[in-house]
């Protein structure tokens, strides 16, 4: 063989490597592994159980959390090839491996269903209770995909049970109850970020917003302003209710849990500068992540948190 088709042998390989690389980059990504910190969820009641150094609680929830991601990727899938046309109109998701065309809908659709399958499995190897709550998660999402997502009010209530359902699933998969305060405040955030993300979308897309979501019609940023102050104030209330609810200082065996109110009252005001003033808020979770003020102070009321619960 010559030199020269050796070496372009060489060059063939390396083209195909680096197309395999690129195709793997686009499938997880389609996976939305950022997504996944909502999951997190999952760990409320392990914490507030004050279970978070029983070592085969904290496995099963690491374990649970694990099913919900593979549930809930096969799911953010389902919504893409369900609004794989829609989303070429938004100027940001058509830059997403389905919308742009870099992963055929085939190929999503064999991501899509073992994930989902896997996940669900799994998850009644770890008891019938979490596997039911988990079944109802997964019903929960194909309903958004192709129904709720399109109803007002009803598209934003759906997205707030699938987190009170991963605060209950929690609870559940390691056999502790599950105070109905945290499902509120999970319930009623859930509903300020759901609410601030639907006025993030009509902004940004203005006129063709009804193009990209049905529902967005149904909204306008005053009446969006309205739910948003209403579900502000109720989750401030509502989680100042339960820091200092004899209830909860003789479950948790504190009463300084107030202390952490000032880190709730400062996340929920920063996001709402940067929904307002900044016009962001279209991704909740990237916005955690980016926004050094609002992860700072995430992490400064877990470990407050932490502090009053387990070292007081």
């Amino acid at each position: 063989m010559a030199l020269a088709d050796i070496g372009n042998l060489g060059v063939k390989d390396a083209q195909a490597a680096a197309g395999a690389g690129t195709v793997a980059r686009d499938i997880w990504q389609l996976l939305r592994p950022t997504q996944w910190s909502k999951n997190t969820v999952l760990f409320a009641a392990l914490i507030f159980s004050k279970h978070l150094f029983v070592a085969s609680d904290v496995a099963i929830v690491v374990a649970a959390f694990l099913c919900f991601c593979c549930v809930a990727s096969g799911a953010y899938v389902m919504n893409d090839i369900r609004d794989c046309e829609r989303d070429r109109q938004h100027p940001l998701k058509s830059r997403r491996p389905l919308p742009s065309g870099r992963v055929s809908r085939g190929a999503a659709t064999a991501v899509a269903l073992p994930l989902m399958t896997i996940g669900l499995g799994s998850a009644f190897t770890l008891g019938v209770g979490f596997g039911v709550l988990t079944a109802f998660y997964l019903a929960l999402q194909v309903a958004y995909t192709f129904a709720f997502k399109d109803m007002v009010i009803l598209d934003v209530m759906s997205i707030a049970t699938g987190f009170v359902l991963r605060a209950v699933a929690g609870g559940v998969v390691i056999g502790v109850p599950v105070s109905p305060w945290l499902i509120i405040c999970t319930f009623l955030l859930a509903l300020f970020l759901g609410f601030s993300k639907r006025r993030h979308e009509i902004v940004l897309l203005d006129d063709r917003a009804t193009e990209h979501r049905a529902s967005l019609r149904e909204y306008s940023p005053y009446f969006l302003d309205q739910m948003i102050a209403v579900v502000t104030a109720s989750t401030v209330v509502a989680y100042a209710i339960y820091t200092v609810s004899p209830e909860v200082r003789e479950k948790l065996g504190t009463d300084r849990l107030y202390l952490t109110i000032p880190f709730v009252l400062y996340g929920i005001f920063r996001y709402l500068y940067l929904v307002h003033q900044r016009e962001e808020g279209g991704n909740p979770t990237q916005l955690l992540l980016t926004d050094q003020p609002l992860l700072v102070d995430v992490v400064l009321w877990i470990l407050t948190a932490s502090l009053l619960l387990y070292w007081q």
